[in-house]
């Protein structure tokens, strides 16, 4: 099978036979034309994959969204996008009347996809066909042994437990259909239906926000994750703590990586680095062949990968963030040393200054994370009118108390580094990748 789910499998015949179906209902009813863009809204599973397939077979441009986009922002999006048709749960391709008419992409134009929203509205990128490819084989390089090209068989089933409306479960697609693997898709996730899929397949390497590892961790119904061996994770940052958990649980190795939507995976972990250098599994990895980085004076994180999306949908590219040596501006924080590993300190965007003095949130957070009765924290900057910013911590959990916390935090940290007040919250906002949103805490701080 190459197409397989928790409702059932299908051949390759049978993909190839569904797509070129599907691609000609594209084209032959519905007129679509190269460079056009077809939405695709419905819920995640194998249904998204054959649309995706049967729109890049028509030569189309394939926008997918996610299932529980609210009306009004799909529409915004819609009217942005241009697209030429839509295709929603249903199955049938339908007609877009936008207000300005349908949009034509550039040829060779794969897929749109969103930035992370962290910092502001997320942004649409274009991706295309050639540089998505090259993005793929450079990661596969050396797993094939410096081999060129897809493999002539199948090789082992590559489990996808996130949206393809990501782009992390867009790469994992292309990833496992141009290394010859089945591809496994989850849909929604679910700690059960996630555990079976890996028994079920023989999964022994995936990937997983870690939004994900935490509810597997604290699952009752998942007794353990065999034969799986390594989980990558995605999307959003991992903390040592999160990561430690999970493995105690699982008995599972877990390996950061490091990517942004507009230039791939460029660093992450191969099992014989995790096998040769147990003692860096918190490191994001080594670069990726092809990949160069180097660090600013600033200590922000430079890397300058071979292909990158070809600028957003906007109409604005990737200029103002390149500098001079092609290198891109990733606006995070980080170390390497000497083995080339590289270590993520944080957000440039997210550190508070304090009177001159610099706090990395995710640093306090580590700290505060190891209250038994903190369940998720959030560090932010708030307006301070005599140091400009002061840490505040926006605390999940019960039966914690502030002096506690404010304890903790003097054992591990320096003074300037403790947050001023610990506020109490049902849950920590956050994109849909899982990434925090600390904007709405600030705002939150601001206006209570």
């Amino acid at each position: 099978a190459l197409l397989c789910s928790l409702t059932g499998e299908l051949s390759a015949r049978a993909v190839r036979t569904i797509v070129a179906e599907r691609a000609a209902v594209l084209v032959d009813e519905h007129g679509l034309e190269p460079g056009q863009a077809v939405a695709l809204q419905m819920p995640d599973g194998p249904e998204v994959a054959l649309w995706l397939l049967a729109v890049w077979r028509a030569g189309g441009v394939a926008v997918p969204l996610n299932e529980r986009m609210p009306v009004v922002e799909r529409e915004e999006v819609l009217a942005d996008l241009g697209p030429a048709l839509v295709v929603d749960a249903s199955g049938e391709p339908r007609g877009w009347d936008g207000p300005d008419g349908i949009r034509w992409y550039e040829p060779g134009t794969a897929f749109v996809l969103w930035t992370s929203g962290t910092t502001g509205r997320p942004k649409p990128i274009l991706h295309t066909h050639d540089a998505y490819l090259e993005l793929i084989d450079r990661v596969l390089a050396p797993l094939r042994g410096g081999e060129p090209g897809p493999p002539s068989t199948l090789g082992k089933p590559n489990l996808i437990p996130v949206s393809l409306a990501l782009n992390a479960g867009i790469y994992n697609l292309l990833f496992g259909l141009r290394a010859g693997a089945p591809l496994v898709l989850l849909g929604r996730f679910e700690p059960a239906g996630f555990a079976e899929l890996v028994r079920r397949y023989g999964i022994t390497s995936t990937v997983l926000p870690p939004a994900a590892m935490a509810t597997l961790t604290d699952a009752p119904d998942v007794a353990d994750l065999a034969p799986l061996r390594y989980v990558r994770s995605i999307t959003a940052p991992l903390t040592p703590l999160q990561a430690r958990r999970f493995t105690e649980r699982f008995g599972v190795t877990v390996l950061n990586g490091y990517g942004q939507a507009e230039i791939g995976e460029v660093i992450g972990w191969t099992a014989a680095d995790a096998r040769a250098h147990p003692d860096k599994i918190g490191a994001i990895g080594r670069p990726h062949p092809g990949v160069d980085v180097r660090l600013a004076e600033s200590g922000e994180l430079l890397v300058r990968p071979p292909r990158m999306a070809a600028g957003y949908a906007s109409g604005d590219d990737l200029a103002d963030r390149i500098d001079a040596d092609g290198f891109v501006r990733t606006g995070d924080l980080a170390t390497i040393d000497d083995d080339g590993f590289v270590w993520i300190e944080g957000r440039i965007a997210d550190v508070i200054n304090r009177g001159g003095n610099k706090v990395v949130p995710e640093q306090v957070e580590e700290v505060l994370a190891l209250d038994p009765a903190v369940r998720e924290v959030a560090v932010v900057g708030v307006p301070d009118e005599r140091l400009g910013e002061v840490p505040v911590a926006f605390v999940v959990g019960e039966g914690w108390t502030a002096e506690d916390l404010e304890a903790l935090c003097r054992q591990h940290l320096v003074p300037y580094k403790v947050p001023v007040a610990f506020e109490a919250v049902a849950s920590v906002p956050r994109t849909e990748v899982g990434k925090v949103r600390r904007a709405d805490l600030r705002a939150r701080w601001t206006s209570s």
